[in-house]
């Protein structure tokens, strides 16, 4: 299948794409009226080409599932936030994260907690399942009230619940716990991370709601 093209039964299923592969359309950068320098439509992909900050969708989404494609170089470390506000000073302040990462170049790699495909800090994701830098790794985000799923390469890395006993102790005891914000927004953007280093890449960037 192409890069950002949709399938017929993705067609079906009622996705729509992010990304349209030749511009930065339906981005803007985080409490930005525009897309901050840094940020290119480059050979079908999404990508961060210098020194830059995170990025937000110009919609905002409840319940959806959200599919796309990552690759990172050596030592890169990037990720996706969901449920994002505006109201403090970054993104991962108010959004739970989705971790993109080169495991065996990084140092969040030594930690499962801090991982790809983890929930940053909270919930670890299993090892192997991750391909080796300059790859490209198919994710699937769903998020369905309080029940959130990371999928990578076909494998469900984790799962939890928002706003449980279990979920609000492994905040309290993160280091998130300084934001009274983080994680309780119902609905919000989808950020993509660019303010640590590494010419991440996205592609193939499609979303649907689910009710």
């Amino acid at each position: 299948m192409p890069a950002n093209v949709l399938s017929s039964d993705e067609l079906a299923q009622g996705f729509r794409l992010l990304f349209d592969g030749t511009s930065t359309n339906g981005w803007r950068g985080y409490r930005l009226p525009t897309m901050p320098a840094g940020w290119r439509a480059v050979n079908g992909a999404l990508m961060r080409v210098s020194q830059t900050s995170d990025i937000i969708t110009v919609d905002e989404f409840e319940n959806f599932e959200l599919r796309l494609s990552w690759r990172i170089p050596p030592g890169g470390n990037s990720g996706i936030m969901y449920h994002v506000t505006e109201e403090g000073a970054a993104v991962y302040t108010s959004g739970p994260e989705m971790q993109v990462l080169d495991d065996s170049g990084h140092a969040d790699g030594r930690s499962r907690l801090t991982s790809a495909g983890s929930a940053y800090g909270l919930y670890a994701a299993p090892a192997g399942v991750v391909r080796r830098a300059g790859q490209w790794n198919d994710i699937r985000l769903i998020i369905r009230g309080p029940l959130v799923e990371h999928w990578m390469n076909g494998v469900k890395v984790v799962e939890y619940e928002l706003w449980s006993d279990e979920w609000t102790h492994k905040v309290q005891a993160s280091k998130f716990v300084q934001w009274p914000e983080y994680g309780l927004a119902r609905r919000g953007h989808i950020a993509l991370q660019g303010d640590h280093d590494g010419a991440v890449s996205y592609r193939s960037i499609r979303i649907r709601m689910l009710p």
